[in-house]
């Protein structure tokens, strides 16, 4: 967005293939890369800088601290990068991913076809479930947007619920007590008319939504990955299964 606004040109990646709530969960971290500086900017003017840190999760402690003060709205701009560390920790082509996804999206819309199936063969996603949300808890602490929903089956579904877990970000999915889908996989609640993203902002009661999965980067998928982004990350005693590994696939 700040490239087009600015007439710049853009590098086809970014550090996290999806979005993460804290400043850790990034490939450059899994790689080791230096997390500083790191600039914070809010809408009434206030900047501030961090110039230094002895890790990425005290990054992560001291801009969250700052971004809660300027009323938990602010832009950021993360430690510069080279062409060779982008090259080689980048998660390459996420910019064209989402033009991608959007014509899929936005292409089957104009020929009355189903939008989420046109998202999952482009992706090569799984839907996990469809019906109407019937219940929302949300609580602001820290600085992050923590809750869950709960969507009442229909169509195949009918009779079940499915649980969703979020923090900031969709985390992981339960059906029943059984956890169907968790981070790194991307856990996906789309409106199931146009197929357009719902966010755990804007989730709201009688929403009519399809929750689907895409796959993880591989970098994030790794044994080291998964202790900056897996389930454990966020507090849940599990173990990482994907949906998108062989034995899953083949089940």
């Amino acid at each position: 967005m700040a490239a087009a606004h600015l007439g710049l040109p853009v590098v086809d990646a970014d550090t996290m293939g999806r979005a993460y709530p804290e400043a850790q969960m990034t490939s450059v971290a899994v790689g080791g890369l230096v997390p500083h500086p790191c600039a914070l900017y809010d809408p009434r003017g206030i900047e501030a800088i961090v110039t230094k840190v002895p890790s990425w999760k005290w990054m992560e402690r001291a801009s969250r601290k700052i971004c809660v003060e300027m009323g938990s709205i602010a832009s950021t701009s993360k430690a510069p990068r080279t062409g060779r560390e982008v090259k080689d920790w980048g998660i390459h082509f996420t910019t064209t991913k989402a033009i991608r996804i959007g014509r899929a999206v936005e292409a089957a819309n104009r020929r009355h076809d189903d939008p989420i199936a046109a998202l999952l063969k482009s992706e090569g996603g799984k839907k996990l479930f469809t019906g109407k949300i019937v219940d929302v808890a949300r609580r602001t602490t820290e600085g992050f947007l923590r809750g869950s929903a709960l969507v009442e089956g229909s169509d195949a579904d009918r009779g079940d619920r499915l649980k969703l877990s979020f923090q900031n970000e969709w985390i992981v999915a339960w059906r029943g007590d059984q956890p169907v889908a968790m981070s790194p996989d991307l856990i996906c609640v789309l409106d199931s008319v146009n197929g357009h993203g719902v966010g755990t902002e804007t989730v709201r009661y009688g929403q009519r939504v399809t929750v689907v999965a895409l796959p993880a980067p591989d970098v994030l998928t790794s044994p080291r990955g998964l202790e900056f982004v897996g389930p454990r990350a966020f507090g849940y005693d599990l173990d990482f299964r994907s949906l998108f590994s062989p034995a899953e696939a083949g089940a």
